[in-house]
């Protein structure tokens, strides 16, 4: 799957200890318009971690 350079960056800038919350990596989802798992995609390939998920939306 290939991430938006968008994502990518708003994944980046919301992590600056590569570590995000699942709360703010759906938020940033939904404000990219994209799908939560296109957000764990773009943590994935950064190597940031999400932390507090319960859900399991990302992956």
């Amino acid at each position: 799957m290939e991430v938006k350079p968008e994502v990518l960056e708003a994944v980046k800038k919301a992590a600056p200890e590569g570590r995000i919350s699942c709360p703010v990596a759906r938020k940033i989802a939904e404000e990219q318009g994209e799908s939560p798992l296109m957000v764990g995609t773009a943590c994935n390939q950064l190597k940031i971690k999400i932390k507090g998920c319960e859900l399991g939306c990302f992956k």
